[in-house]
């Protein structure tokens, strides 16, 4: 599966989705993740509703979309695009250890929405 964080320095979630000016996308399962780029998320734009599909459009092919604060609005832009929005705690979280706490959900027994987004992506894989 595909995780994009809200990051002002690829280390800490650290970002307000509707603020970001760059997503850190990074490829996960249950025994590795890696990174796969930075994606470009500045185009500024004034009206909300024009930057809230710009910034989603900046996630396609991404499952997860982690940040520090996100607004109702956007969430429920980005579930319906099929990405599940996951807040970050604290911005004091960074994302390797977000990528490892994934992991040992994932080995374990997975909560419901990230079972999900795991089936999800296996049948779209075949």
């Amino acid at each position: 599966m595909t995780i994009s964080f809200a990051s002002k320095d690829g280390i800490y979630v650290n970002q307000h989705f509707g603020w970001c000016d760059i997503f850190y996308k990074y490829k996960v399962d249950k025994e590795s993740f890696s990174f796969v780029k930075k994606i470009d998320a500045s185009k500024k734009i004034t009206k909300e509703m024009d930057m809230l599909a710009y910034k989603i459009s900046c996630l396609e092919r991404c499952d997860i979309v982690c940040v520090s604060e996100i607004g109702p609005k956007a969430i429920s832009m980005i579930q319906k695009k099929g990405i599940f929005a996951m807040k970050s705690v604290s911005g004091k979280e960074t994302i390797e250890d977000i990528l490892k706490n994934i992991q040992k959900m994932l080995r374990k027994n997975p909560p419901l929405w990230l079972k999900r987004i795991e089936v999800s992506c296996l049948e779209n894989s075949k």
